[in-house]
This record gives structure tokens, sequence and C-alpha cells, in this order.
């Protein structure tokens, strides 16, 4: 009982099987007039690989949707398609399509129509407009090539982000202070006011290129060389910048 009803699966579902499955197309050599493809009803929702001497194509009433880019470029002696009766939609992969079409207006004997979206449901393809595909990715750039190329400079600058931010934490900077400067006054380390900065350039503008005076700030005490070495410490330890004396 039980191996009957197993044979009773298996029979239904090679039934069901046999009307899923595509079908060969058939091929027949028409001479002088060429080798014709035939795969219409075939129930095909992507194309095989076609011979390059093709000259007679027919692939209606299938369950296609698109046409991979270049499938049909090969074709160079194709003088005659049937493309109607299949459900393209019409997006971005239809785009190579569409360019062929318009290429070979005179091969196509009936204008396959854009099945969906809803917004040009039974439009034919050679009538989309170029801003319809505005937005998809130019066809040369959407290879694996492409894809390989992208990836490695991506890598690349990934590297060399990296490399920077360790030379930059590696870095040592070094800021030499020259003996005339050991008396330079705790104000000099503070932003200029304006009116300072216009008393600094009088005081240079009648002084030597070398020294600085400062007539009204001499009064002011001198920086507390006592915390300095703390501020060598910091500026070292926190900032990787040493200071040397000269």
């Amino acid at each position: 009982m039980l191996s009957s009803l197993i044979l009773a699966a298996v029979l239904v579902w090679a039934t069901l099987s046999a009307h899923t499955t595509s079908q060969a197309c058939l091929c027949s050599d028409r001479l002088p007039a060429g080798l014709q493809v035939n795969c219409s009803s075939s129930n095909l929702m992507e194309l095989p690989g076609l011979p390059a001497d093709t000259t007679e194509l027919h692939v209606q009433d299938n369950r296609l949707t698109s046409v991979s880019p270049g499938l049909f470029d090969k074709l160079v002696g194709l003088k005659k398609a049937s493309l109607s009766g299949n459900p393209f939609h019409c997006d971005c992969r239809i785009q190579y399509l569409r360019n062929w079409l318009l290429k070979n207006d005179a091969v196509a004997t009936r204008k396959p129509t854009c099945a969906s979206p809803s917004s040009v449901a039974q439009r034919a393809i050679v009538d989309l407009s170029d801003d319809f595909f505005s937005s998809c990715a130019p066809e040369n750039c959407t290879g694996a090539a492409y894809n390989a190329v992208m990836g490695a400079m991506l890598c690349c600058l990934v590297v060399l982000l990296l490399w920077s931010l360790r030379l930059a934490k590696t870095s040592t900077f070094i800021l030499s202070i020259y003996g005339r400067h050991a008396g330079f006054e705790a104000g000099s380390l503070r932003s200029l006011k304006p009116k300072h900065r216009r008393r600094l350039q009088t005081a240079q503008s009648a002084s030597s290129l070398d020294t600085f005076t400062f007539t009204e700030d001499q009064e002011r005490p001198l920086l507390n060389m006592e915390l300095l070495p703390q501020v060598l410490d910091v500026l070292h330890k926190k900032h990787n910048i040493k200071i040397k004396a000269t």
C-alpha cells in the first residue's frame, strides 16, 4: 500500500514537472536562408546561448522578463527576430534590449512591450526614453572587470588611510628654543589682542629683525621656568612633541 502511494506521488510530480520544465530550442539549417532557431512557446525564463550564425530567431510566447546584456551582439547575421508575447519587466535590466531594438529596428518583426511595472505596462520597449534610464548605471560600468577595479582601488585607499594614521601617531615634532629667546615673557604665549598686535608691529619697525621690544609689558613677570619641565613632559607624552633647547 505504501509503495503504491509513493509510486502515485512520483507520477504526479513527473506530470507537473513536464508542464513547468523548459523545452529545448529547435534549430534548422535552411540554406541559403541560414540557421533558424525556434524557441517559441518553450516556457523559457532565460535565453540560452545562441549560435553566432543564427539568421532567424523565434522566442515569442515565453516567460522572458529581460535579455542578458551582450546576448544578441554576436548575431551579426540576424535578419529576423520575434520577441513578442513575453512579460518583460522594464527596469534598468531592459536597457540593453531597448538599445539593441533601436539599432536593429528592421530585424524585430513585432515590437515587444512592457508587462511591468504598471507605469509603463503595454508600452513598446523601444518607446522608453533616455530619461527613463537616467538612474541606471552606464552599461559599460556594470561588468565584473569594473567591479574588480573599483574594489582594488577602494582597498588601496583604505590601506593608504590606515598607513597615514599610523604615521601621524608615530611622528615626532621637535621645537627648538634658542638661548636668546629664553627670557620671553609669559604674555607672549597668549594670543595678542589687536591693540597688542599694533604695538608689536610698531616695535618691529623700530628694532632689528632679531630683537623684539615690549615697552609697556616690561613690568610683567617672566615665565615661571619651574613649570617648564611639566609642560614639556605633557607635550611629549600626550602629543609626541619634543622641545629642544639650543
